[in-house]
C-alpha cells in the first residue's frame, strides 16, 4: 500500500497536523517526512518526532549509488509504492521547496487533517 500524501510550503503546520494524526490512532512509525534537503528533513522528522525514509530502510547506498539526489528521491518514492510517474510529480514538488508528509493508513488522511 503506497502512502497517502500531504504536501506543505510550510513545515510550521507539519507538527500540528502530525499531532492530530497520533490522536486518531496513527502511529507515529507510519509518519514519514520528506524534502529535497536531507538537513531539513532530518530536521523537520526530529521537531515532530516522525521519520523519514532511510537508506537502511531500503537497503541501498546513496552516496555511492545515485548521482543526483532527485534520482535518490525517486527511487525512495519508487520503494514506497508510488509508480514512477507519481514519484516524478512528487520529486517535482519537492524541487519546488515542498515538504511532503506521508502515512501508511488507510484512514482518510485529509479527513483527519480538518
Amino acid at each position: 500500500m503506497k502512502p497517502q500524501v500531504q504536501e506543505y510550503t510550510n513545515e510550521d503546520n507539519i507538527e500540528q497536523d502530525v499531532q492530530k494524526l497520533t490522536d486518531n490512532g496513527i502511529s507515529r512509525n507510519d509518519i514519514y517526512v520528506m524534502s529535497h534537503d536531507d538537513d531539513r528533513t532530518d530536521r523537520i522528522a526530529d521537531k515532530a518526532d516522525t521519520n523519514e525514509p532511510t537508506d537502511k530502510e531500503f537497503g541501498v547506498d546513496s552516496e555511492n549509488r545515485f548521482s543526483k539526489k532527485g534520482d535518490e528521491l525517486r527511487f525512495k518514492l519508487q520503494e514506497l509504492g508510488f509508480t514512477e510517474q507519481e514519484a516524478e510529480d512528487l520529486e517535482d514538488d519537492l524541487d519546488e521547496g515542498k515538504v511532503l508528509l506521508m502515512v501508511q493508513d488507510d484512514k482518510n488522511l485529509s479527513e483527519l487533517l480538518k
